[in-house]
């Protein structure tokens, strides 16, 4: 099972497929189950456009809403063949665990709270793999190396499964500085693979931050210009893209000094005056931005651009594709434009 922003299911399902990791069996709010082929297993810790994939271990029935269905949960945990969940948690990569930790969520009005499922669960697997169980409900946060499962409870339905990775995939390891409205890795990389970026192809980032677009992008292959005006931007860009092949510049996104048609595709995630205010050429004339990502892409090129829901689209652009995605509670759209 894996786990994506909403609004990006099909892309997380087309990547399952690109990697030929197996077959996709279903794709719904935020998540996408696939089987997984034993030849490719240990690839699905590589997928970009997941927020983390787990294990299914268990699909228990008969969930309701009352303080004793959790007690239905329980029992239905007693049938599951651990071992061989975890025989295939290892298949995929994943490293041994020392304790086990869980994280629920449910749909709808319940007779008790997240944190009762969380050690109801907690208690049930700890019991079985003889292992430490380190509840959440006091704000704790579990210690690193331990088996993280979820628990999620839809109608009557409970699915208990367990993280393949020692941390969620969204947690990229280059990513160690941010910054106000950084993006989040795995919409980057799917506006990356919307942008149809291929292998040496340009591509550039007019307004940077903390450089997380440029750097997904220059993870396919790409040559990447990620460009800021702010300098503490640039050193946050800087310092997460060490290893990257990309090329960082300071540069006013009004008037920037690349070419006229001089990159095939252009990722943006603009200032729009919310999380990051506009600055230099932007804060007098926004309308700057558009007219000079139109003049810099090449005649075809493509524009992926991530706005506020309501936001038309840059005049100077026809709009290929236009998809609603909702992010730390905020309702977005990236849009692809020619």
């Amino acid at each position: 099972m894996a786990r994506c922003v909403r609004g990006i299911e099909d892309l997380l399902a087309a990547e399952i497929g690109r990697r030929a990791l197996g077959e996709v069996v279903a794709a719904g709010h935020r998540e996408v189950r696939f089987v997984v082929s034993e030849t490719a297993a240990t690839g699905v810790t590589a997928l970009a456009t997941a927020d983390d994939v787990f294990v299914v271990a268990a699909e228990i029935e008969g969930v309701g809403r009352a303080r004793t269905d959790l007690a239905r949960l329980a029992r239905g945990l007693a049938a599951v063949d651990l071992g061989s969940v975890l025989a295939v948690r290892a298949r995929c990569g994943g490293p041994p665990g020392r304790s086990v930790d869980v994280s629920a969520s449910f749909l709808g009005r319940r007779g008790f709270t997240r944190f009762d499922v969380e050690d109801a669960v907690g208690a049930a697997l700890a019991g079985r793999l003889g292992l430490a169980y380190h509840p959440r409900r006091a704000g704790a946060r579990p210690p690193e190396g331990g088996l993280s499962w979820r628990v999620t409870i839809v109608e009557d339905r409970a699915t208990v499964a367990v993280r393949v990775g020692a941390r969620p995939l969204h947690r990229r390891p280059w990513k160690t500085v941010g910054m106000p409205g950084s993006l989040h890795p795995p919409l980057a990389a799917a506006m990356v693979v919307l942008a149809g970026v291929r292998a040496g192809e340009r591509v550039l980032d007019p307004c940077c931050g903390a450089g997380t677009l440029a750097i997904e992008a220059a993870h396919t292959g790409a040559f990447a210009t990620g460009m800021d005006v702010d300098p503490a931007a640039l050193a946050a860009s800087t310092h997460n893209g060490r290893g990257a092949s990309v090329r960082w510049a300071r540069a006013d996104a009004g008037a920037l000094p690349v070419a006229t048609a001089g990159v095939r595709r252009v990722l943006l995630n603009p200032p729009w005056g919310r999380l990051v205010e506009r600055a230099g050429l932007l804060a007098r004339s926004p309308g700057l931005l558009g007219q000079e990502v139109r003049r810099v892409l090449e005649p075809g090129g493509t524009a992926v651009l991530l706005v506020p829901e309501s936001r038309p689209a840059p005049s100077e652009f026809s709009v290929e594709r236009r998809i609603p995605v909702a992010l730390a509670g905020s309702r977005l759209a990236v849009l692809v434009l020619r």
